[in-house]
């Protein structure tokens, strides 16, 4: 069994995001960037699944710009057998990169897909989902557990109520939620053999799939910062400020 898992670059999450001064989006020049802490979590179940004798190849994708190859570098350093870099200039929107991964897909034929549930960056929430609709194959996303056996997974997903468990037939999308695993760090041998593991490069173009962004971004701006709070004398006053200044009853 192959198992094909999608590696975003994105901010470091230690980082304090700012709004460019023009506000036509983040800062990331000068900005250390790493790999989403949800695609670790998926690389590490990919991994897992290695160990148990259940996958015998994992392949880091990713889609982007030419500096998305360090962030393949970083799953191939946890352990990876290879990657795919879809290279592009073009700001990737999630149903661009739901296509490049179809296209990926059906050239590499993988039995199951692991991604993280969402990026940090946008926190959209839509690839996976939309990679399942694309490709017609079963999906489980916020999994916490995965349990394969006889060509099915067996998904405990977080749902508003607790827990839910599904089993799907393979092959499945999997979008990965926090506590599934904990990721683990690559050591300095693995990050060495890692420079010398192969990464094939494509192009939209080449997979013939239209990356054009359907959406535009008109403004960025930060957040309104919080104001202090004030006392107040009685629970009357308090409901008069809730209902007449703050408006929330």
């Amino acid at each position: 069994m192959k198992a094909l898992v999608a590696v975003k670059r994105v901010v470091d999450y230690n980082v304090k995001v700012r709004v460019k001064a023009d506000q036509s989006g983040v800062e990331t020049a000068n900005v250390k960037m790493s790999m989403n802490p949800f695609d670790e979590i998926a690389v590490e179940e990919a991994l897992r699944l290695r160990e148990a004798g259940i996958v015998e190849e994992v392949i880091a994708f990713s889609a982007g710009i030419q500096q998305c190859q360090e962030t393949i570098r970083t799953a191939l350093a946890m352990g990876a057998d290879r990657g795919v870099l879809v290279q592009t200039e073009v700001e990737l929107q999630p149903l661009a990169v739901a296509k490049l991964l179809r296209a990926v897909i059906e050239k590499e034929g993988p039995e199951i897909v692991i991604i993280g549930k969402q990026a940090i960056d946008d926190d959209c929430n839509q690839t996976g989902q939309m990679l399942a609709a694309l490709l017609g194959w079963p999906q489980a996303t916020f999994a916490s557990k995965i349990v394969i056996s006889d060509g099915q997974a067996e998904v405990t997903r977080e749902v508003d109520g607790g827990l839910e468990t599904i089993k799907l037939k393979l092959p499945a999308i999997i979008t990965t939620d926090l506590r599934l695993n904990e990721p683990r760090y690559a050591s300095l041998p693995n990050i060495m053999k890692a420079k010398k593991k192969p990464i094939d490069q494509l192009t939209p173009e080449a997979l013939g799939v239209d990356v054009a962004p359907r959406l535009v971004t008109l403004k960025v701006e930060e957040p309104a910062k919080r104001q202090g709070g004030i006392k107040v004398a009685s629970a009357a006053e308090l409901v008069d400020k809730l209902k007449n200044e703050a408006r929330v009853i």
